[in-house]
């Protein structure tokens, strides 16, 4: 009992102390983990939801290379979480009429409706993060992690 009294008081020690890319790292994992308790009601993943929100809201269809350029996930990432959704019926992948190769990964209805009502929930969710700080503080942070992720350099590893 005596070591979880102590654990508040060595995180907040560690909240000083460490740099922006720790602070960042843990601050990703809490919003996550919150994130990814909520989707699993749903059945899908994060990187589900992130492809079938895409996928509902881009106009113009997209081949499946260029759907996991703009998402920043790798080929093997997004086929492998294209094959979950195909299976559960959320996403079809259509060949394209000019190069049987391209497969253009297209919502249905069920995913569109699924995509739905996930997003409401996340939203729920972003919302408590939020209401933590005040508009302008929010304001102040999507800025600063914006500037951040659009940095120079490569990036390694799937957005989520």
């Amino acid at each position: 009992m005596e070591h979880m009294e102590e654990q508040p008081q060595l995180i907040e020690a560690c909240l000083q102390k460490w740099d922006i890319n720790w602070l960042l790292h843990r601050a990703a994992q809490r919003v996550g983990s919150a994130f990814a308790d909520e989707i699993v009601k749903f059945g899908i993943s994060l990187r589900g939801q992130l492809v079938l929100q895409a996928l509902a809201t881009e106009e113009a269809q997209r081949t499946q290379l260029k759907l996991g350029a703009m998402l920043g996930l790798d080929k093997t990432t997004l086929t492998s979480e294209l094959d979950k959704l195909e299976r559960a019926e959320l996403v079809m992948r259509v060949p394209d009429p000019n190069d049987r190769r391209v497969r253009t990964p297209v919502i249905t209805d069920k995913g569109r409706a699924l995509q739905k009502e996930a997003g409401d929930a996340l939203a729920e969710v972003e919302r408590a993060f939020h209401s933590r700080f005040s508009p302008e503080e929010m304001t102040i942070i999507r800025k600063a992690l914006q500037d951040l992720s659009r940095g120079e350099g490569p990036m390694h590893g799937s957005c989520i």
